[in-house]
């Protein structure tokens, strides 16, 4: 197992659709564990495979919550469909979200309150839930990686210009800016 780089927004992995998973093995097994390993030196809840420059479509989570879900866990080859998402304005006291690819900076964004994932675990056995409430957002949030979108991409008008001229003070937006959690100072203050 090792901790590997996180790859920052502008790199071409994290904005282009990921690869299906074609062998359940021992490399996506090592894969998986790295993941682990990553995402916890980050104290992410969360990490999709191309935030680490390996385009597949894998994410992997730790997340509490009170659906009856294993509070960790990957899924490969993930489907989603979410509930409907309210077209109010995002509260940026409730429903602000971070990214270990656009590491420091947070804003607030609209999720739907509920999602249902279907999926495999790392030995290809099928995996099925709903999720509710801020599982829910995690579980959108890293399967919009998996089709090569970060949630600044999704941000309102207001909150994306804030997100942009962010981006481009930190000379970020282009291939080959990393972090590496646990070697880099915490970008999030952990």
């Amino acid at each position: 197992m090792a901790v590997r780089p996180v790859v920052i927004t502008g790199d071409p992995v994290l904005h282009r659709p990921a690869a299906k998973v074609a062998r359940f093995d021992e490399e996506l097994r090592a894969l998986v564990e790295d993941m682990y390993e990553t995402m916890d030196a980050a104290h992410g809840v969360g990490l999709a495979a191309p935030q680490i420059g390996v385009g597949l479509r894998i994410f992997t989570y730790t997340f509490q919550n009170d659906d009856g879900v294993p509070p960790r866990g990957v899924l490969v080859n993930p489907v989603l469909t979410p509930g409907k998402i309210s077209q109010d304005a995002p509260d940026p006291d409730e429903e602000t979200e971070g990214c270990l690819s656009v590491p420091g900076h947070s804003w607030p964004l609209k999720r739907a309150d509920w999602a249902r994932v279907a999926g495999f675990d790392a030995d290809g056995r099928p995996v099925d839930f709903e999720a509710t409430g801020w599982f829910a957002r995690v579980m959108q949030h890293e399967y919009d990686h998996l089709d090569g979108k970060l949630y600044v991409d999704r941000l309102n008008d207001r909150w994306a210009r804030k997100a942009r001229k962010a981006v481009k003070a930190e000379g970020w937006g282009r291939a080959g800016r990393t972090w590496t959690p646990g070697v880099d100072e915490d970008p999030f203050g952990h």
